[in-house]
């Protein structure tokens, strides 16, 4: 009997790519149900992030096919897929650092308020409307990410633990299915690490949220995740139950060596 694939929000088969020969990734599939906490793990250049830009439409796929939600989105370009359903964030975070917290949010909800140029230049017509509608839901979002009384500052002068959730609040605006977390807890301390940890299930929970996310933090990962693929140089290695993978012989191999 063929499986069911509508219990899957995400659902990846054998996609693969290369880069001047080389196989970045090679007939990579998985297959993530809706509200689940999934991570995906491997060695430094095992391929992780080149599956975050194949999935967000960044690189196209050699082969293989990429569904959201029962949708194709294959070969679709970013700000398309970015209006199916799968909002990221960078392990890098990118910031609109010069606005405030309030405006980086709004930023987000402007892909899903919209006015015409001649309304924005003058003012009139929906404008006022959709501004305020706007700036009204940008406030209980960065309320949820208790960010409020930071709402005026500019997002370069929060702390690097904040900078994260206002990333992550910002994501959340364009009002995605999927959010794709790249190494959230890069450069944290570990109070800010279990602080993450605990927003991330909260994002979950409240917002009903699947989340795929790339980390080296194996606390964080055993500690969250429901589930774990692991690649190593492009390949799937293991799959499963997170406390079974990350027991599993060659797991603890492809991390440590001989």
């Amino acid at each position: 009997m063929a499986e069911n694939n509508e219990k899957y929000l995400l659902d990846v088969s054998n996609i693969s790519i290369s880069f001047g020969g080389l196989k970045a990734v090679d007939d990579f599939s998985i297959k993530i149900k809706k509200n689940e906490l999934y991570g995906l793990i491997g060695p430094n250049g095992a391929g992780k992030t080149t599956v975050f830009n194949l999935l967000t439409g960044v690189y196209k796929a050699d082969t293989g096919f990429i569904r959201l939600d029962g949708q194709d989105i294959t070969g679709k370009k970013t700000t398309e897929i970015n209006k199916t359903g799968i909002a990221r964030t960078f392990q890098n975070i990118r910031l609109f650092n010069n606005l405030s917290v309030i405006d980086n949010v709004k930023v987000g909800l402007h892909e899903k308020h919209r006015y015409s140029l001649f309304e924005g230049i003058t003012h009139l017509g929906k404008y006022g409307r959709v501004e305020k509608e706007i700036t009204e839901k940008a406030y209980e979002l960065i309320k949820v990410f208790e960010l409020q009384d930071f709402a005026d500052f500019k997002a370069s002068q929060l702390p690097y633990g904040k900078q994260r959730k206002l990333e992550i609040a910002r994501a959340l605006a364009t009002d995605p299915k999927l959010i794709l977390l790249d190494e959230p807890a890069a450069g944290m301390n570990p109070q800010e690490t279990q602080e993450l940890m605990d927003t991330i299930r909260f994002v979950r929970d409240k917002f009903d949220m699947t989340v795929l996310l790339i980390e080296h933090d194996m606390k964080l990962v055993s500690g969250i995740c429901d589930r774990l693929t692991v690649l190593n140089f492009g390949h799937m290695l293991a799959e499963g139950d997170t406390k079974e993978v990350l027991n599993d012989p060659k797991v603890i191999k492809a991390y440590l060596g001989d």
